[in-house]
C-alpha cells in the first residue's frame, strides 16, 4: 500500500518561496507519478503539477507555470513541489497524489486520475 506524507507548509510572505515535501512510503517513487493539487476555502481542488514515472516529464497548471517545479529524489523516496513568487491565492492546502497506473501527460491534471492522497499541508501567503 502506498503511503504519502506532506509536510514543509507554512506561512510565507508574499513574493517569497516555499519548497513542499511528499514522502513516499510501500513503494519506490521512481515506479509512481506523482502530482500536486491545491484547495483553496470553497472552492475545489485544482491541480498544480505533475510528473510522469517515466523519463519525468513534467505538467503545470497555467496559473502556476514558470513558478512552480516538480521533482523527485529518488534516494530519499520523496517528491517536491517548489514554489517561488508566491501571491495570496496561492493559500491553499497542498495535497500530493500518486497512482498505480501509467497516465498520459494530460492526465495528470485530473483527480480521478490517483487513488492514493497525503492528508495535505497548508500553505498561507500573506504580508
Amino acid at each position: 500500500q502506498v503511503q504519502l506524507v506532506e509536510s514543509g507548509g507554512g506561512l510565507v510572505q508574499p513574493g517569497g518561496s516555499l519548497r513542499l515535501s511528499c514522502e513516499v512510503s510501500g513503494r519506490s517513487i521512481s515506479t509512481l507519478p506523482m502530482a500536486w493539487f491545491r484547495q483553496a476555502p470553497g472552492k475545489e481542488r485544482e491541480f498544480v503539477a505533475g510528473i510522469k514515472r517515466s523519463f519525468g516529464t513534467t505538467t503545470a497548471a497555467d496559473s502556476v507555470k514558470g513558478r512552480v517545479t516538480i521533482s523527485r529524489d529518488s534516494g530519499k523516496n520523496t517528491g517536491y513541489l517548489q514554489m517561488n513568487s508566491v501571491k495570496p491565492e496561492d493559500t491553499a492546502v497542498y495535497y500530493c497524489a500518486s497512482t498505480s497506473g501509467s497516465p498520459i501527460t494530460s492526465s495528470l491534471r485530473f483527480a480521478s486520475t490517483y487513488e492514493y492522497w497525503g492528508q495535505g499541508t497548508q500553505v498561507t501567503v500573506s504580508s
